[in-house]
Formats: C-alpha cells, sequence, structure tokens
C-alpha cells in the first residue's frame, strides 16, 4: 500500500524525533554527532505483501470499517441466559468453534467494539473533509444532480410492531439499558445490570 523505502524515511525520522524529546526530558546530551550516525545509515522496515492482492486487502478493512463485531449466523443459541456462537481459534490452525458466555459477558465483549467518543471509524480527507462541505456542495449543485421527488412516500405495514421480536415475532423487547451512541456503557451501567438480575432471580426463587 506504501512505497518501503518512505516508509523507512518516515519511521526513522518519527523515532529519532521522539528519542530526542525523551532524552530532552532526562536531561541527556543528544548530540548532532548521534544524529548524524542514525540518519547516515539506512533504516528497514519489512512489509509483506498481501497474498490475495488489493481485493483481500479491501475485504479486510470492510470487515472493520463496515460490519459489526458478531454476524447473526454465527450466533448458535440464545437461552437461559447464555449465548452459545461460532468463533475460529487461529492458535489451533483456524479451527471453527464453539463458546458459551453468560449475556451480560457477551454483552460487556461486544460493547468494547463501540469506539470511544471522539473516535472515528472512517475519516474523509480532502474534497470530502467536513471543513469542505460548502465546496463539495457548490461542487455537486454545479454537477446538475437529479432532483429528489418530494412526494415520496414510505409505506409501512399497518401490523408492524417496532417492540415485536425479530426473531419469533411473538415476544415483545423490553428496555434493559440506555447508554450513549459515542462510548460503550459504563462498568456501573453492566455491574447494575448483574445486580437486578441477582435480584429478579432471588425473588423466583423465594
Amino acid at each position: 500500500m506504501f512505497p518501503v523505502q518512505a516508509m523507512s524515511r518516515v519511521f526513522r525520522g518519527k523515532f529519532v524525533a521522539l528519542l530526542k524529546a525523551f532524552l530532552q526530558a532526562k536531561d541527556i546530551a543528544f548530540s548532532e554527532e548521534v544524529r548524524h550516525d542514525l540518519y547516515k545509515k539506512e533504516w528497514v522496515v519489512y512489509a509483506k505483501r498481501p497474498f490475495g492482492g488489493a481485493n483481500q486487502v479491501i475485504e479486510y478493512l470492510g470487515r472493520y470499517t463496515h460490519k459489526i463485531a458478531i454476524s447473526n449466523h454465527r450466533l448458535q443459541s440464545i437461552d437461559d441466559g447464555k449465548v452459545v456462537f461460532n468463533y475460529k481459534d487461529y492458535g489451533d490452525g483456524g479451527k471453527v468453534k464453539t463458546m458459551t458466555l453468560s449475556a451480560t459477558e457477551f454483552l460487556r465483549r461486544f460493547c468494547l467494539h463501540i469506539l470511544p467518543k471522539g473516535f472515528r471509524k472512517i475519516r474523509h480527507y480532502g474534497i470530502l473533509s467536513s471543513r469542505n462541505k460548502k465546496n463539495l456542495r457548490e461542487l455537486q449543485t454545479g454537477m446538475a444532480p437529479t432532483e429528489l421527488k418530494k412526494d415520496a412516500v414510505v409505506y409501512i405495514h399497518p401490523d408492524f410492531k417496532a417492540k415485536s421480536c425479530p426473531c419469533c415475532g411473538k415476544g415483545e423487547m423490553h428496555v434493559i439499558m440506555r447508554f450513549g451512541a459515542n462510548a460503550p456503557p459504563s462498568h456501573d451501567m453492566i455491574n447494575a445490570l448483574n445486580n437486578n438480575k441477582l435480584e429478579q432471580n432471588d425473588s423466583f426463587t423465594r
């Protein structure tokens, strides 16, 4: 994706700059002679060519930019507070195995894939960046785009129920936790959920 020689020089520059800042913070002299010796040699950066070509790289990156942490077809069962799903054990030759987790632990791991506030999966640069929205709109207007029909109507089936279970269609879903879209739930919220489940199980036993 990037020329190896260019990567080597950028890595060398970044490394030397951080080394200089570290030595200055420790009151250690960083002489020009040492700096010259570091830049005199060609640094080596190893970059391995992908076996499958560009299509494989794009498909690999697509898993992290346009897909969720786990797809539905990997879920085997959700019953009695347990979630059973398939996974690949790359330490054992990529064999497909089955793992069982409690619903709370599964939710905790799933939420680890939610980016913290301020982070983005995809950042747009150049004409597509946020600061160029005005210029982009002017360019789009100059291209004479096709206008959308304002009388477009969206039809919703009269039997549609937002709270109905998407799997069985009979059960009704209930909200058990609310948290922001830009960060995973806090440990306090997960602990409160666990304590609430324990109280419900205890009252059921009594």
